[in-house]
């Protein structure tokens, strides 16, 4: 590690929301197997996302997917050659990704508990799995995040937004009642925002409207510089 790495603070509701999603782990994976809900395959416009993602990274350097799910986009990026692994703050959730995934590498581990050396990644993925972030967290996050990416790498995000930002609480998610977590939506423009001012360049920024199913959203895609 650095010797200056970023320090990370611990969210207060962190084991509260790891919790959570150990509750809804197997409804999300049966929800992912009988409607395709959180597959790229079946959204045309996220899938172009990592896929330029994918080409991107090529060869440059391992690729960590942090908030990895059940991990899904973790093997669609191992299918097409990249070298990557997934993290999840959920026991529950890794262990539904080690059955589905078997050939890939998954872990448990907080993203803000992630021990990562400078510069040993040649991307970094957060898709759809940053938002439960603290908003004084998500920057300390990303800091980590430009540390570890090689001069050159690129990260992938897409989080949940809104015309202002704000904070909703779940209660409920994915048929599953009793479980809590805070789903902080940003601005587009104060997320990218967020993602400059850590130290990447915005490479391309692509937004989605709702759906009737899920709320509006958007995808940044950024580099950082060469040294």
């Amino acid at each position: 590690m650095h010797a200056h790495a970023p320090r990370v603070d611990r969210p207060a509701d962190l084991d509260t929301v790891r919790d959570s999603y150990d509750q809804v782990a197997d409804n999300y994976v049966h929800l992912l197997q009988s409607t395709g809900m959180g597959d790229i395959r079946r959204y045309p416009w996220l899938r172009a996302a990592v896929d330029v993602f994918a080409e991107a990274v090529g060869g440059s350097g391992p690729v960590l997917d942090v908030g990895c799910g059940p991990g899904t986009v973790t093997a669609y990026l191992a299918e097409r050659g990249l070298d990557v692994s997934g993290v999840d703050l959920s026991p529950r959730m890794v262990e539904n990704a080690r059955r589905l995934h078997p050939r890939c590498r998954f872990t448990v581990s907080s993203a803000t508990d992630l021990d990562l050396a400078d510069g040993s990644l040649g991307g970094v993925l957060g898709w759809w799995s940053l938002f439960n972030l603290p908003r004084a967290v998500l920057p300390q996050v990303l800091d980590l995040f430009v540390c570890a990416l090689k001069p050159g790498g690129h990260f992938l995000t897409g989080t949940h937004v809104a015309a202002e930002d704000k904070d909703v609480v779940r209660t409920e998610a994915y048929g599953t009642a009793g479980i809590r977590w805070t789903t902080h939506r940003w601005r587009p423009e104060a997320y990218v925002a967020l993602i400059e001012r850590a130290g990447l360049r915005p490479v391309a920024e692509l937004r989605l409207p709702g759906d009737g199913q899920t709320g509006p959203g958007v995808v940044v895609m950024a580099q950082k510089p060469e040294a």
